[in-house]
């Protein structure tokens, strides 16, 4: 039944984890039993079909009102039976998910034809594995996800000795290329609107293995999921840096479109970045930190009177405004001007690739103050270190904007 399954994945007959005993399941079960066959054996697929329930992967969704009398049975001896009481099975959204790549779907044919007898050697000829084996992925992204949770929970960690530890697990990796895996896994968790480690920058030029890594760790570690979800905001500490460090002059590279996965497991989870914008402590503590960075700067240019009439209008007007601060900018050549500046500010704690949320709103007003308009996006937050980058003009001319949310009236 499994190698029926995964012959159905294969053909992308199977796209969905939901496993109805149909026809396309019948034939597939049928085509693998005919080569497994011994003498005097018949296919019967509703039999490992009812009967992989007691298997910890095997599940079945019951159909309505037969919970009472799917609890009865035993056994099955007709398709009508299951028909009646099973609308489809499914696997662990791991095991799924697992079972979407060609690797894992060839190695688990061979534990199942060979019993597990297959040798290492064996299996990388085999496979015809190029660069970086499934087992090596699954150790960076175990080893990636652990950084994430300490850097989430805000306790102290080493990336020297994590790399050194995961290197064991490796085969003969230098530091640059485990480096680079973990900017790609970054990478995959941006597309997917998770955090990611800052000190990690975005790589996208991975592996498609590395995804489905990724996804099959989501899908089975679902306290990663819960600790990224419901994990509050540790206490900011204070800003204690030099206010000339401040300014990242150097924008996010253009990225690649993403299309995140169809995947049902990852409807569980609270989109991070979502999250962020709807924190309205984090945004305006944001707010408070471009407020005094625009001060500051002022004063230095020796226009203390600018400096005072810099206003939080978000706060002070309130929202709706399409910004947050007016300011006053300062030129090439360090002499503050008296046009208004308009700053919209968009915040988080995690680094400088975070997508973030803009309003529709928002959007026009830099269309229509386009000279002076810019975006300041301050990252970092939670560290000492914090940054903040600057987005002049129309927010579309740096970053790509894609419809999500929709205003649902009665009118």
């Amino acid at each position: 039944m499994l190698l029926a399954v995964t012959d159905l994945i294969e053909k992308e007959t199977l796209t969905d984890n939901n496993i109805e005993y149909s026809d396309p399941l019948i034939r597939a079960f049928t085509e693998r039993f005919r080569e497994l066959r011994m003498e005097g054996d018949s296919p019967r697929p509703i039999y490992p079909y009812f009967h992989l329930r007691s298997e910890g992967f095997w599940h079945h969704r019951l159909k309505p009102g037969q919970r009472e009398s799917y609890s009865e049975l035993t056994t099955v001896t007709s398709r009508s039976q299951v028909e009646q009481h099973i609308a489809y099975a499914y696997l662990d959204d791991e095991l799924f998910e697992l079972l979407n790549n060609h690797t894992v779907r060839e190695l688990l044919r061979s534990a199942l034809l060979e019993n597990m007898a297959i040798t290492p050697e064996e299996r990388q000829s085999r496979l015809q594995v190029r660069g970086w084996d499934w087992l090596e992925c699954e150790a960076c992204v175990q080893d990636y996800f652990d950084m994430l949770g300490k850097e989430l929970r805000g306790e102290r960690y080493n990336k020297t000795g994590h790399r050194r530890a995961l290197r064991n697990k490796l085969r003969n990796r230098p530091d640059g290329a485990v480096e680079r895996k973990h900017q790609n896994i970054s990478a995959i968790l941006v597309g997917l609107g998770f955090t990611y480690i800052s000190g990690y920058k975005p790589l996208f030029n991975y592996q498609s293995q590395l995804r489905d890594v990724v996804l099959a760790h989501l899908a089975g570690k679902q306290s990663d999921l819960k600790r990224i979800n419901t994990l509050r905001d540790i206490e900011r500490a204070p800003y204690t840096a030099n206010w000339d460090k401040v300014l990242d002059q150097d924008l996010p590279d253009r990225i690649p479109v993403i299309t995140p996965p169809d995947r049902k497991y990852l409807a569980r989870h609270v989109n991070y970045s979502q999250r962020e914008a709807e924190n309205r402590a984090l945004g305006e503590s944001g707010e408070k930190f471009v407020l005094e960075f625009e001060k500051f700067h002022l004063r230095r240019a020796g226009r203390e009177d600018l400096a005072e009439d810099v206003e939080w209008s978000s706060k002070e007007q309130g929202d709706g405004l399409g910004y947050d601060v007016r300011s006053f900018p300062i030129g090439d050549d360090g002499v503050a001007r008296e046009e208004e500046m308009f700053i919209e500010v968009k915040t988080t704690n995690s680094g400088k690739y975070q997508p973030f949320y803009i309003s529709q709103n928002e959007v026009e007003f830099s269309r229509e103050f386009t000279r002076q308009y810019s975006l300041y996006r301050v990252y970092d937050f939670r560290k000492r270190g914090r940054r903040l980058y600057r987005m002049p003009g129309q927010v579309e001319d740096h970053v790509r904007l894609n419809p999500v949310l929709y205003r649902a009236g009665f009118g």
